[in-house]
């Protein structure tokens, strides 16, 4: 188990080094000047050329890549060309309110998808399993923009039941002080009893959070209802129903846990997906995290923040695939 888990992280390590090497030729390659954007539009050769030293573009490409690969390990992803600061520092201002975006999906998806997955494989070929088929195929189908802007026509403009973007309203951000602990808005209400700021949040999160979890869990409820059709088909299944077991004792104890791996898995899959997912679904929604932060680069050619960004989407799905690997190889009948 040991020499499984050390081959899969060394695995993932070639991963990041081969983004880290990628990522960094693209900033070379891209017909753009980083020094002319750091010392501004105005900027004399003298301020160029010391912008240059200053970036370490004037040394050659191997010594560049040496002293880049050397600051990603020590956790130094470089400075905006934008705001010349550290690039560490804006993205942990920013993760947090995307990282509660996406666990409050991810809670909601499991909560959910499988259900859904359970009895639509208890009802196979019934009304039930029917629709919760056509449900799973739309919500994996469907583009995430075009769903977050069909929610909004109807619940902001039809409807009007809930806000059109943003964290909180404007009106709350004028007559309260808006907490800042964790930078998870909702978390740092509870912490700090600030109810009044919590409701008017949480009517905020609802329809990105909605948005972003459609995807895993058409996912979740396909992967567990063919999962669970699979193990019900098992012989030790024919042999409980021989013994005149319940069906509900047969589902839920016999046959859920042996479906438990594959769901898992897809799950902590799919929550990698959900965080890239995400960043369209925050500009869409004017949502303060990572997809405004990585708009704003990409819009101002920010290569060194959108480059940060990318790496730190690849260290999270080589981290959430080495937990897919570890949970595959819990299942004995994986090791064997």
């Amino acid at each position: 188990m040991i020499s499984y888990i050390f081959k899969r992280l060394v695995l993932g390590i070639v991963v990041l080094f081969g983004v880290i090497t990628i990522t960094f030729t693209i900033a070379r390659v891209i017909p753009s000047d980083p020094a002319a954007k750091w010392a501004g539009p105005r900027a004399t050769q003298e301020q160029l050329q010391k912008a240059r030293e200053e970036l370490g573009l004037d040394k050659p490409l191997i010594v560049q890549f040496g002293k880049y690969l050397k600051n990603c390990l020590k956790g130094d992803l470089g400075y905006s060309l934008r705001t010349h600061q550290p690039i560490t520092e804006e993205l942990k201002t920013f993760i947090p309110a995307t990282l509660e975006l996406v666990i409050i999906a991810f809670v909601f998806a499991t909560i959910v998808g499988i259900p859904l997955g359970i009895y639509s494989a208890k009802m196979k070929d019934h009304l039930l399993d029917h629709v919760s088929r056509l449900f799973s195929i739309g919500s994996v189908s469907l583009p995430t923009f075009w769903v977050a802007l069909f929610l909004q026509l109807i619940f902001y403009n039809w409807l009007e039941l809930l806000p059109i973007g943003g964290q909180i309203g404007t009106d709350i951000k004028i007559m309260y002080e808006v907490p800042r602990v964790t930078g998870m808005l909702l978390l740092d209400c509870i912490l700090t009893s600030n109810w009044t700021i919590f409701g008017d949040a949480l009517k905020h999160y609802i329809l990105p959070c909605f948005t972003i979890s459609l995807y895993p869990i058409g996912l979740v409820a396909r992967m567990t209802r063919s999962a669970l059709l699979e193990v019900l088909n098992e012989d030790y299944i024919t042999a409980a129903k021989s013994y005149g077991l319940k069906d509900r004792k047969i589902l839920w104890v016999y046959a859920l846990k042996n479906t438990l791996g594959p769901t898992a898995i897809v799950l902590t899959l799919s929550l990698g997906y959900t965080l890239v997912n995400t960043f369209l679904v925050e500009t869409i929604f004017s949502w303060p995290g990572l997809g405004s932060y990585v708009t704003t680069a990409v819009t101002t050619l920010d290569y060194p923040a959108i480059i940060g960004v990318t790496i730190f989407s690849a260290a999270c799905y080589v981290i959430l695939n080495l937990i897919a690997d570890i949970i595959i190889a819990l299942d004995p009948r994986v090791r064997l």
